[in-house]
């Protein structure tokens, strides 16, 4: 994700007109404030009974969104978005990185993995996801 800024703009040059570039888009409605609320609660409820396994992946996406939206726990939310999310991003990667074994690692089926990744990133910025 650090390379977004490196690899978004040539693709959208590449697969974009001038035209199309150019092009604003305007909000067709504002989204009120009940329904940023009811979302992630309706979200997660659909996921929980269709994806048991997802559910508390996408509940701590929902939960951040609720924090966000109510405007109730502003400086929770604030520190969860600013530092808190730095300090867990380090602790993840310091976790993985210990765990991670070379032989393991350096694999076909890695470098496999990292095209897709990027093949799957371009075609979803051409595609406007």
């Amino acid at each position: 994700m650090a390379l977004v800024p490196l690899i978004q703009p040539p693709i959208m040059k590449a697969l974009t007109s001038e035209k199309e570039r150019k092009i604003r888009m305007v909000q067709l409605r504002t989204v009120s404030k009940r329904e940023k609320i009811l979302f992630p609660a309706v979200l997660l409820l659909l996921v929980a009974l269709l994806l048991p396994d997802a559910a508390p992946l996408l509940g701590m996406f929902c939960f951040g969104n609720l924090m966000r939206e109510s405007g109730v726990v502003e400086r929770l939310s604030d520190t969860v978005q600013n530092g808190l999310i730095n300090i867990v991003t380090i602790f993840l990667g310091l976790s993985v990185g210990a765990k991670l074994v070379a032989d393991k690692f350096l694999q076909p089926q890695t470098l496999g993995i990292l095209v897709l990744g990027v093949i799957a990133f371009c075609v979803g910025r051409r595609r406007g996801c």
